[in-house]
């Protein structure tokens, strides 16, 4: 689910808790002044309500098929509260809302105690609801580091990779350099021995020629 969402989502359950509590207060309230700034702040954040609830409408269909179909028929539900809510307090508009006639009296108690009882009710499914997106905020927090955890290993992984990589090509240059060096030994080595070469082949050659001369002047003199 969108992180964006699941923020608008805690606001709007917040908001109308908040609202759900405020309306119970205004409603034994007796008609003045007083009662008039709260249900004019309640409008407000009736107002405030709807703005979350088209904002959660936006982002929702924005979401995968599979995810936005869950989202807007949870959208639908929180439209039906708050419409809910609109009622009552539309109701709290009118002249003697909390105050009925005598000939009246029982069934408006009945009207009021029913109202408190959808208003429990919910209030209860807000603070439901409001878990539950605690709940999944928690979840996608605890595997956003979990996926933070596992990046970290990754880098240190792939630091202690690229260390091993530039220590072997250390490694292999210095080979390098001792195989440019054997190779300048081993020239300088093949040169002496060639020179060598013709050096005892010129002793062996002088000393033959020396022994031709002088079996010739053994013999012939």
């Amino acid at each position: 689910m969108s992180l964006v969402y699941e923020g608008y989502e805690r606001q709007y359950c917040e908001l109308s808790a908040n609202l759900s509590r405020k309306c119970n207060s205004a409603a034994v309230l007796p008609d003045g002044e007083k009662k008039k700034q709260e249900v004019s702040g309640i409008q407000a954040g009736l107002d405030d309500a709807d703005v979350l609830i088209r904002k959660m409408d936006l982002e929702a269909r924005s979401l995968q098929p599979s995810v936005k179909a869950t989202l807007l028929a949870k959208l639908r539900e929180y439209k039906s509260d708050l419409n809910k809510l609109k009622r009552e307090v539309k109701k709290l508009t009118m002249p003697n809302s909390n105050q009925p006639a005598h000939e009246d009296l029982e069934s408006g108690m009945a009207g009021a105690h029913e109202a408190n009882a959808n208003q429990r009710d919910r209030l209860t499914m807000s603070t439901e609801r409001l878990n539950q997106s605690s709940d999944r905020i928690r979840e996608s927090r605890r595997a956003a580091l979990e996926t933070e955890e596992l990046g970290v290993s990754i880098l240190e992984d792939l630091q202690q990779q690229r260390e091993t990589l530039l220590h072997s090509n250390k490694k292999l240059y210095d080979v390098d350099s001792a195989i440019d060096r054997s190779k300048k030994v081993l020239t300088s080595m093949s040169r002496r021995i060639s020179r060598n070469k013709w050096i005892v082949g010129a002793i062996i050659a002088a000393l033959i020629l020396a022994i031709i001369v002088v079996m010739y002047f053994k013999f012939f003199h």
